[in-house]
Formats: C-alpha cells, structure tokens, sequence
C-alpha cells in the first residue's frame, strides 16, 4: 500500500502493472478514498442532487421567460409561441446532456456524492508540503455536478441560436429578437454564476426558491391596477397571463419547500405543500391595509 498523499483531495492512479503515480489529481469521474487511491465513483445522483440541477435548469427557463415577456410590451397569445420555443430548447438540450453524461447514452447518470462545502471548491485546498513545492490536485470531486451544469447552457445557447430566430422570424416577424439578445448576456452570466458559486448554490437553492418566489409573486400583484380584494381576485381570474403566473409561482413554492425538507418524511411534510396558496392569500387579504391613500400623514 502506498503512502498517503498530503491534502484532503490529492490522490494516486494505480496502473495495471501493480504501481501507482505520484500524488495528484484523481482522473475525472473518480474520487480519492481514505487511502487516498484513486477510486471510480459509480454512485447515483441524490434526490436532493436532483433537485438542484433540475434549479438550474429551470433558472434559465424562467430568465427566457421573462425576458420574452419583458421585451415585448404588447402582450398578444403570439408570444406563446416563444414561450414554447424556449421550453423546446431546454427540454432537448437537458436530454442531450445527459446522454453525454457518464454512461454516455443513456438518461442515467453517475456521481460521486458531495460530502461537504469544500469538495466544490479544491482549487483552494492544493496542499503545499514543507512550504516548498505545491501539489495541483484540483478536481471535480462532486462529479458530474459542477461541469454538467455548464454543458446545458452550453446547448441552450446552441438552441437558441438554431431555433430562436428562425421562430422569431415565421410567426413573431421579428419581436423575439431582443429576448435572444438578453439570453446572449445571461446564460455566460450564469455559467460564471455556476463556476463561482456552485457550492453555495448548492447548499442554498432551496432558500433562495422560497425567498425569490414569494417577492416576485407579491412585485406581480403588486402591479395590479386596483388594489383590493376584490378587482385583483377579478384580474387574476379574467386574466389567463395572470392565472399562469400566478400559478408558477406556487409551483415555485412547492419547489422550495419539497428542495427544503427533501420529503424525508412523505407524510409529514407532504402537508406543507398546502402552504403553497399562503403568500398570494396574505398579500391579498392584507392589500387594503397597505394602501397609501388609507395611512394619516402628519
């Protein structure tokens, strides 16, 4: 048995002829074990793994979404059809990353499992022995959760650069074309995001859906012309844009809270899933005791 390698991520590749390398960098898909050799992970995404790349799949998708409605002041059922367009692109470009992913082919996916917050960041953990010469162990230790992510924008931006116009073009004449602008800005900016912050992301995605969703849902009502009880229950119903966005929000919520508690316990926190309704129905409720005209200015 070799001796253990310095740092916490540096390993050893053993070669078939019984020896094994200098400490370095495991091979990517592998991981060093207490031994630090080397080792193949062959283990399956989490649920909570899951759960986080299904956020930064839908992150994109509601930035498309959002962009597509904000660039085009006149809200007509045409945009519909951007709308799908952009479901399309993220939906083929989703499969076609995981069927490059480890076993190339198939929709399953291999993983090592993340153990803390470190394991995202081991550029900054390269052992450096009696202060003399540095040992480049940087690795994907949460393999393929770091680089996966970034092969979806990846073909996302493909996508968007093959469908978009072309759509944009036959059914739009032209009015697309500020939302692919906005996506040619924001999909580097979250590669960047992704490169940066995974690890934290990681770790806080489910407070950030929780957060995020319950402020734009009440910026969205917010917006409502007339703000009582009654004419924003009337716009919400008459208007099926409202309804939508009314309900992807609450499916946001559900999101959040379902990435929260993981549903370890089905039963038991399949009940705050009725929670979901909670911030729209305060908001509501509450309006007219917000409103500026009703407060006594001294």
């Amino acid at each position: 048995m070799p001796t253990k390698c310095p740092g916490i991520y540096c390993g050893r590749t053993a070669y078939e002829n019984g020896s094994y390398s200098v400490c370095g960098a495991c091979p990517r898909g592998s991981k060093p074990n207490e031994h630090s050799l080397c080792e193949a992970c062959h283990d399956s995404p989490s649920f909570y793994d899951w759960l986080y790349l299904g956020f930064m799949a839908v992150l994109s998708l509601l930035l498309h979404w959002f962009f597509i409605d904000f660039t085009n002041k006149r809200k007509s059922r045409a945009l519909v059809v951007l709308h799908v367009s952009a479901v399309t692109e993220s939906v083929l470009s989703a499969i076609i990353t995981l069927l490059l992913a480890r076993p190339m082919g198939t929709l399953a996916v291999e993983s090592c499992s993340v153990n803390k917050l470190s394991d995202w960041y081991t550029m900054m953990y390269n052992p450096t022995p009696n202060y003399t010469t540095t040992l480049h162990c940087t690795q994907e230790i949460v393999y393929p959760l770091y680089t996966i992510v970034m092969v979806y924008y990846a073909f996302c931006l493909i996508f968007l650069m093959l469908v978009r116009p072309v759509i944009s073009h036959m059914f739009m004449d032209g009015r697309g074309t500020k939302s692919i602008y906005a996506a040619l800005y924001f999909l580097p900016i979250l590669v960047v995001i992704q490169a940066v912050f995974a690890g934290l992301l990681y770790y806080a995605f489910p407070y950030i859906v929780l957060v995020v969703s319950t402020i734009t849902c009440a910026i969205h009502l917010a917006y409502f012309k007339e703000q009582n009880i009654k004419d924003i229950l009337h716009d919400i119903v008459k208007s099926p844009r409202n309804l939508t966005i009314l309900l992807g929000h609450w499916m946001l919520h559900a999101f959040g809270i379902v990435a929260v508690t993981e549903l370890r316990d089905p039963g038991f926190h399949s009940l705050f899933i009725m929670l979901v309704p909670f911030p729209a129905l305060f908001y509501i409720l509450t309006v007219r005791f917000t409103d500026p005209d009703h407060l006594d200015t001294v």
